[in-house]
């Protein structure tokens, strides 16, 4: 009876130690997009609000989906609020490294995005709205760019800010894409 009891109280222990390990390495990413939709103003959510922009928003889903971890802005709230560098809109490289650092990131996305007004279409009320995404994917451990990604989206809509809104999910969505196949290199070549 005692054998049981040792057996099965090792094999708790054993599956405990392996879940928490695996929830230990999990990989943990911040997402630094600083966005400008038509008419609006450039945002950017550790400048200012805790608010992830639209671009942040879609990337954090797919990111989730695909098993990794996003840090979530309300975790970096103390972190921000003590250091005045954190809080520009166009925010460098090295700062964004110091901040993934700080809250224990493997890797941070750091980009723009804008979305822009085209011609009206055709025959219509709806106006062509455009968005382009320029990020860089870096590993904080080593400071390393280990991708320069981008990707475009567009819509048409009657309201521009609706319609740039759309422009930039679509692109975020072929974006977000492109950083998980990124992400999965780096798995592949460690």
């Amino acid at each position: 009876m005692r054998n049981k009891i040792f057996i099965a109280s090792i094999i708790i222990l054993f599956i405990s130690l392996s879940v928490s390990f695996a929830l230990e390495k999990r990989t943990r990413i911040i997402l630094l997009v600083s966005e400008q939709n038509i008419e609006g103003p450039q945002r950017a959510w550790w400048a200012s609000e805790i608010d992830l922009s639209t671009t942040e928003a879609r990337l954090a889903s797919r990111l989730i989906q695909e098993g990794y971890e996003v840090i979530e802005p309300t975790s970096l709230e103390k972190i921000i609020r003590k250091d005045r560098a954190f809080r520009l809109v166009n925010i460098t490289e090295p700062k964004s490294i110091r901040l993934a650092n700080l809250s224990k990131a493997d890797y941070v996305v750091l980009g723009k995005a804008i979305a822009s007004a085209g011609a009206r279409v055709p025959q219509s009320n709806m106006r062509s709205c455009f968005a382009n995404i320029s990020i860089k994917l870096i590993r904080v451990k080593d400071a390393k760019v280990v991708a320069y990604l981008d990707a475009v989206g567009n819509s048409a809509h009657m309201d521009v800010v609706s319609g740039g809104r759309e422009a930039l999910v679509n692109a975020a969505e072929d974006l977000a894409q492109k950083i998980i196949e990124a992400l999965n290199k780096e798995k592949e070549g460690r």
